[in-house]
């Protein structure tokens, strides 16, 4: 039951693209939903994400575990399946450890929230992962069972991003595209929203705003892949 060649090329080309745009390095992971067997995904085998070949994606069912392919998964490919399993909206996952996002996991008090148009998605405060609700003091503060995943994707509910403490964040889409924009954004919004926290109190999107904003920003994600992948060939 193989997926088509575009659905392939598009994850492969979202790890590259989450690279060249600095949301992952040789850690972080993209998955996507297996378009013909909701009940699978497919995510590269443990690898750098730049380094990603179509030769390299696996197919795992929603536990997590390998079909037919003996190499070895990425560790946290819980992450995926868990999500994959409470969110039947959600057809893509990009895990990363980017690093603007981290304080927002970490400070209390101080939650993030979208600031800027681009960022909309986010549509009020952002939840957090704490990891030692789910496993305790003694963890490694890795998603490595599907416990952990499960507890995650609860973290996650109905929204588009998590944040997870001391570790990095998961963003969601309907497809890899906006899962790949929503990942980026994130980011940016991280960027922008501590540079305003050091200047004064910031003026937030409001619900509506961001709810408006954001289903017009749905329309536009092409716009941001193509010149992307345009970045991602131009440097090889």
């Amino acid at each position: 039951m193989p997926n088509s060649l575009v659905v392939i090329d598009d994850l492969v080309l979202a790890n590259r693209i989450l690279y060249r745009l600095g949301v992952v390095d040789g850690f972080g992971h993209v998955s996507v939903r297996h378009e013909r067997d909701p009940e699978r995904f497919l995510l590269a085998r443990n690898m750098a994400p730049a380094l990603v070949t179509a030769e390299d994606v696996m197919t795992f069912a929603l536990d997590g575990t390998a079909l037919g392919d003996p190499r070895a998964p990425y560790l946290e490919r819980f992450i995926h399946g868990s999500i994959y399993r409470a969110r039947p909206d959600v057809g893509a996952v990009v895990h990363s450890h980017s690093a603007s996002v981290i304080p927002f996991g970490v400070v209390s008090g101080v939650t993030m929230r979208p600031l800027f148009h681009m960022a909309s998605f986010l549509r009020g405060a952002v939840p957090v992962f704490e990891i030692r609700d789910a496993a305790g003091e003694d963890n490694d503060m890795l998603i490595r069972d599907g416990a952990l995943g499960d507890a995650l994707a609860r973290s996650l509910g109905d929204g588009p991003v998590v944040l997870m403490r001391g570790h990095g964040s998961t963003a969601v889409g309907r497809d890899v595209r906006e899962a790949v924009f929503r990942a980026f954004y994130t980011e940016a919004n991280a960027r922008v929203q501590a540079d305003a926290l050091r200047l004064g109190a910031p003026t937030f999107l409001s619900d509506r705003e961001a709810l408006r904003s954001s289903e017009s920003n749905a329309g536009q994600i092409a716009r941001a892949w193509d010149l992307w992948s345009r970045l991602v060939s131009e440097t090889g």
